[in-house]
């Protein structure tokens, strides 16, 4: 089940919790990808808080909006860049697509093997995507106050291996937002300094978010399913004459 734009914009623009969430996964993203000179960047699900750091210098940015959840402009200010779509069936041409961002996408899309699949079918064979996915071991996904309490939470396994089953590899993994999912001046407060403790103490390993970076594999693997069931029909039935017409 998707969550509504406006819940999300809200969340994330009007929030101090949402603003704190936004800055800590942006700047984890921007560590990973300093730069996207001349490269098409696209977000899926409600990545656009994530991808202005790279609307200055990539040659096209595309923010993608699930139909459930809706669509809003933009960014704010410039020509709008956002488009309403399926989860599989994208407006972006076959291997166009640089770097990929699943954010609030993939945890409560209906069909995730396939949105996948449209994944791999977007990116480059060198192109790179980040799956942002809530942690099962993390308090934020068991708090419904925050967009990451939604939809089914992820295990680093759980993920690493519905990646690979779609011919996408796991190259870099982390975990993060250490803080907890509350609105409390005093928590706010203490956010910077839990998440810098996040990332060295054994204590705060379970962050709320999962980001996984992966790579396109080529071909994409197959796997069993309606194809194989197709090239094997029922032979149910096998040895039924055809109609019988009677005369009249």
């Amino acid at each position: 089940m998707h969550l509504d734009v406006h819940d999300l914009r809200e969340f994330y623009y009007r929030s101090p919790l949402g603003r704190a969430a936004q800055k800590v996964v942006r700047d984890e993203l921007v560590r990973m990808w300093p730069k996207a000179t001349r490269e098409t960047v696209v977000g899926y699900g409600f990545a656009v808080p994530l991808l202005r750091p790279f609307i200055q210098d990539a040659r096209r940015v595309i923010g993608l909006m699930p139909g459930p959840q809706g669509v809003m402009p933009w960014p704010a200010g410039q020509p709008n860049v956002a488009v309403l779509c399926e989860d599989a069936l994208w407006p972006i041409a076959t291997g166009t697509v640089d770097k990929l961002v699943l954010l609030h996408g993939l945890e409560t899309s209906e069909h995730p093997l396939a949105l996948l699949d449209e994944c791999w079918r977007v990116l480059k064979p060198e192109g790179r995507a980040v799956f942002i996915v809530p942690n099962r071991a993390g308090l934020w996904s068991r708090s419904d106050r925050t967009p990451f309490g939604f939809g089914r939470p992820y295990s680093l396994g759980q993920l690493e291996k519905q990646l690979r089953d779609t011919g996408l590899i796991p190259t870099k993994t982390l975990s993060t937002l250490y803080q907890p999912p509350s609105s409390r001046k005093v928590w706010r407060r203490m956010a910077n300094t839990m998440e810098r403790m996040g990332r060295h103490l054994p204590v705060f390993t379970a962050g709320g978010v999962l980001m996984v970076e992966a790579t396109k594999q080529v071909p994409q693997p197959k796997r069993p399913g309606l194809t194989e069931a197709v090239k094997r029909p029922l032979r149910v039935l096998e040895g039924m004459g055809g109609p019988v017409v009677k005369p009249v």
